[in-house]
């Protein structure tokens, strides 16, 4: 079992939103609160580090994390990058990722992914039906491998996790918990169906 003090969370913000206008979707209200709000609760307490990788509004992510970190290179390059800039900040033998606009996912989420890699070097969260590839536990050591494979030209997630021994973890909250939020429509619906049914973590 993965001990606490060799955790570190990391809460992707880095992307541009363009699908919700270019705004910093982090940041935007959900319930009251900031998106990024929700998801720092599920990982708060649970890591022996919060960082947030963020390329922007610095200031405001840093009242939640610990450490913002930005991408390692610029041009907004995606959510591998961001990954990567976590792996080379950590400290701690695991970094575990979350995205910023994921505001339901499972209470237990750190413990269930800990509990689930066995000697593997990468658990990936699923719903029962798909994989959340930007819902993972990484070993950092990985990071130099990433760091060849994104001068190589990779962007895509699933890509490079299939390189190593990696396996799959699901959830039985289905794929609402893990429902990410891309366009204000998607963000008000999802806060609608919560307000009437709670999700259950």
């Amino acid at each position: 079992m993965i001990p606490q003090h060799d955790l570190t969370g990391l809460i992707l913000a880095g992307g541009q939103g363009r699908r919700m206008g270019g705004v910093d979707k982090g940041l935007v209200p959900f319930g009251e609160r900031p998106l990024v709000a929700h998801v720092r609760e599920r990982l708060a307490g649970r890591v022996a580090e919060l960082l947030i990788n963020a390329n922007r509004s610095h200031a405001a992510y840093g009242e939640l994390a610990d450490r913002i970190v930005e991408d390692a290179e610029g041009g907004y390059q995606g959510p591998l990058m961001g990954i990567y800039s976590g792996l080379l900040a950590a400290h701690t033998p695991w970094l575990l990722v979350v995205p910023c606009d994921t505001p339901a996912l499972p209470e237990d989420l750190v413990a269930r992914l800990v509990a689930g890699i066995g000697e593997a070097d990468i658990a990936v969260a699923g719903d029962g039906q798909r994989l959340h590839p930007v819902v993972a536990l990484i070993r950092t050591s990985l990071a130099e491998d990433l760091g060849q494979a994104l001068a190589a030209g990779e962007r895509k997630i699933d890509r490079w996790y299939a390189r190593h021994a990696w396996v799959r973890v699901d959830f039985a909250e289905g794929a609402e918990a893990f429902a990410n939020l891309n366009t204000q429509e998607e963000r008000q619906r999802l806060e609608q169906a919560l307000a009437q049914e709670p999700v259950k973590r």
